[in-house]
């Protein structure tokens, strides 16, 4: 464990404000951490923040609360955390305790989590509107019944409970979904990490290697550059694996002749990148690989077209489902009418996921993307991800042989800017020709 604290601070303070500011005077946001999981037997998986309290904090420790007071006279931020125990940090890492959470972390108050029970049902009292996630941390839910519980008793005392709770992802979310610059160059940073690792990986591939060693070079890319995790369970698929949305066993032989497809992303400082290319093995497309290959990159580029400010958020997923349904008609792998076979989704067999979604702290990350019942607006630093694909399950006999088996999909992170979209992830290889020059030298 670390206390240090990730790269964007100057952010934390403005975005509590901004937070406080949409709750309202006589209201209170109560954010717990995240609780560790366990792996096996007396073994725990690596600490990952709750990204709501990470986002507001950069605290990076377990057992933690976070408390928000808009108004408070003695301070608007209050800091549940575990007490300094040199003897424990000795086995699990240092703590900042409630000195380092003040000090470091700009809380006002801070006190040992062990103390939680006796001060923050006081800090209850009196709020009427408590901003809480309920329903995401089944323990915590019941901790916190159980202070009302306790306010309620005391109510020939005068002492009255909140009488209304609001979600706080409602407010919060909309906050995360609009990336400040800080974040936004910490964004094109992990896209920058992520694709020297898919590089890294093109350039090692070939026959007779195991999916899991392209996986191993994806790591080792993403570590050496500060990076110490990825941000999600990497896909690395060569053949009919690639035609597995979700990919993960990694375990199989890389054949001459297949495609592999690699999904994958770091994540630096909180946030993640998540990139995928698809490429042959042996470093040269057949003519059915290429093919499919161009038109779901034709695909791509015309989502990239729409991404503008004052488009909708389903605008590109329309544009992909155009041109890849149009490219099947043209090789013979879909039959009808062009804007029949739109209307009733006749892609599906071949396209069957949105094009893209939020990215951010979580991969697919926070945000609405309807709002009263409408695809919202996209608007300049949202960020989002591009990944039209086709792929033609091994087993369909409707269709030629030589589609079979073939999987690929083409996937980048974008921000919304003034204009356009930028590109975060392009520092890799893309064309057809691009591709096989960076494999053959």
């Amino acid at each position: 464990m670390t206390s240090a604290v990730p790269a964007i601070s100057t952010d934390y303070a403005q975005r509590r404000r901004k937070l406080m500011e949409l709750m309202g005077e006589n209201s209170i946001a109560i954010l717990p951490a995240a609780e560790p999981a366990m792996r096996n037997g007396g073994t725990e998986y690596a600490y990952r923040q709750n990204s709501d309290l990470l986002y507001l904090t950069g605290f990076l420790e377990p057992h933690s609360v976070l408390v928000l007071m808009p108004g408070r006279e003695h301070g608007e931020m209050v800091l549940f955390c575990q007490d300094r125990d040199p003897s424990m940090e000795l086995w699990t890492g240092y703590r900042a305790g409630p000195e380092g959470a003040c000090k470091t972390y700009g809380a006002d108050d801070a006190f040992p989590i062990d103390d939680v029970d006796d001060i923050l049902p006081g800090l209850l009292e009196g709020r009427a509107k408590v901003f809480y996630a309920m329903g995401c941390n089944q323990n915590f839910d019941l901790q916190l019944m159980e202070w009302i519980k306790q306010i309620r008793s005391k109510a020939r005392s005068g002492i009255y409970p909140p009488h209304e709770f609001v979600t706080v992802d409602h407010v919060l979310h909309e906050l995360r979904l609009l990336k400040s610059k800080e974040e936004q160059s910490t964004m094109k940073q992990a896209g920058k990490i992520s694709a020297q690792a898919h590089v890294r990986a093109m350039q090692i591939c070939k026959p007779g290697m195991m999916e899991y060693e392209l996986e191993a070079e994806l790591l080792h890319e993403f570590v050496r550059n500060g990076a110490r995790a990825p941000a999600y369970s990497s896909i690395v698929g060569g053949g009919a694996n690639g035609c597995i949305l979700h990919y993960i066993e990694n375990n199989a032989e890389l054949l001459n002749g297949d495609l592999v497809l690699i999904d994958a992303g770091c994540e630096l400082d909180g946030y993640a990148a998540d990139i995928t290319r698809t490429f042959p093995i042996n470093g040269r497309f057949s003519e059915a690989q290429a093919a499919l290959y161009e038109i779901v990159l034709d695909a791509q580029q015309a989502a990239f077209d729409v991404i503008v400010p004052g488009s909708h958020w389903n605008q590109p997923h329309e544009a992909t489902v155009r041109v890849i349904t149009e490219g099947l008609l043209k090789l013979g792998l879909l039959e009808g009418d062009l804007e029949q076979l739109i209307e009733q989704e006749g892609y599906r067999d071949f396209y069957m996921h949105k094009a893209g979604h939020w990215l951010g702290m979580d991969v697919h990350d926070v945000g609405d993307y309807k709002i009263g019942g409408e695809w919202r607006v996209l608007e300049p630093g949202m960020v989002l991800t591009v990944e039209p694909g086709i792929y033609v399950s091994p087993h369909n006999t409707d269709v030629d042989e030589k589609w079979r088996g073939i999987g690929i999909r083409i996937e980048d992170d974008v921000i919304v800017t003034r204009t356009g979209c930028d590109v975060m992830s392009d520092g890799v290889p893309k064309t057809i020709q691009q591709i096989e020059q960076l494999m053959a030298g």
